[in-house]
């Protein structure tokens, strides 16, 4: 299993989602996106993992979030990888698989497959 998760530190949903992977030893790599980011291709590669588009990832609460929305397809994931706390938290992955949000479920299911 080869765990990232993308998110923020004052999220409460990334705390939950490095928690769950602690508690079941699980060793994951935990990446700040305000500070580090997320290059094209992860950023491609999440997409295809969720099966989703750009907006989908777009933290609403964000002050630039309406802005965002009205922006050309391109312009749009140019703003999201200069101003990666567009995105909503925790993102994810599992090799090509990802997740957005709280997905324990998800999670779950990842960890039986590889038992």
């Amino acid at each position: 299993m080869n765990i990232q998760i993308f998110g923020k530190a004052k999220c409460h949903d990334t705390k939950k989602a490095e928690r769950f992977f602690k508690e079941r030893n699980i060793k994951f790599q935990s990446i700040d996106l305000p500070s580090k980011g997320m290059s094209k291709r992860e950023l491609e590669s999440v997409l295809r993992g969720i099966g989703c588009t750009l907006l989908d990832l777009l933290d609403e609460k964000h002050p630039d979030a309406a802005l965002v929305k009205y922006l050309l397809p391109d312009a749009q994931q140019e703003r999201f990888l200069e101003d990666p706390s567009l995105f909503r938290t925790p993102i994810v992955r599992n090799g090509q698989k990802a997740t957005l949000g709280e997905a324990s479920a998800v999670w779950k299911q990842w960890i039986a497959e590889e038992t």
